[in-house]
């Protein structure tokens, strides 16, 4: 299981994105200043970093500039209430691998997430397929039968998670974990009313009902 330390002074920010990421199926840590986050994320223990720019005692900022000075390799997604060009700029150039403004919602901060934990596994796929539809993860584009589809993040989380357990039956509960993560409602419909977004977009065959289980990608 993947852990992610997360370096954020704003406690329901912190909470909010820590739920979002167990329900995920990681591990996250929760450290509310620069130099916590520093002894942590040099300790080779995390598999990523979320870092806030406007921590307590180091900013996020002078956290990156020292954790690529010292050779830290860990993959940095910067948080901050911050959205111009030029923090943008100075982030990455100092060596982040992601930035994501403030506010955000979290399946795009998830997706980022497992992006960024997906490229640091050289093998690992970037272009997801099953028969005439493939998900490109990187550009985040779907394309079926030659022509490109728009999807939503969620209807994106929801057909990746297809693409990648094909065959297997997926249940509503599993659905509700993976792509809501802790914020959905059990007794809500929207899984279904999502399956059927898929279906008008991607082909009305595409994703089977197994009656009284769930959903699996078809065949072909």
């Amino acid at each position: 299981m993947k852990r992610i330390l997360i370096a954020e002074d704003e406690e329901r920010i912190a909470s909010f994105v820590a739920k979002g990421l167990r329900a995920g199926g990681f591990t996250p840590t929760v450290v509310g200043d620069g130099l916590d986050a520093l002894d942590h994320a040099s300790s080779g223990e995390f598999d990523l970093l979320i870092l806030d720019v406007g921590l307590p005692r180091l900013d996020g900022f002078a956290v990156l500039a020292r954790l690529r000075e010292t050779r830290v390799t860990i993959p940095v997604i910067m948080l901050t209430a911050r959205d111009s060009v030029a923090d943008t700029v100075a982030g990455l150039e100092g060596g982040a691998d992601d930035y994501v403004p403030k506010p955000f919602r979290f399946e795009e901060l998830l997706a980022r997430v497992r992006l960024r934990l997906r490229e640091e596994r050289a093998a690992e796929v970037t272009v997801l397929t099953a028969g005439d539809l493939s998900l490109d993860l990187r550009t985040r584009r779907a394309t079926t039968a030659g022509r490109t589809v728009d999807l939503s993040a969620r209807e994106f989380a929801l057909a990746e998670m297809f693409l990648r357990n094909p065959g297997q039956v997926l249940s509503r509960e599993q659905i509700l974990s993976q792509v809501w993560g802790f914020d959905f409602d059990p007794g809500s419909n929207v899984v279904d009313v999502y399956i059927a977004y898929l279906r008008k977009k991607l082909g009305p065959q595409r994703i089977e009902t197994v009656r009284g289980m769930g959903y699996r990608l078809a065949d072909g």
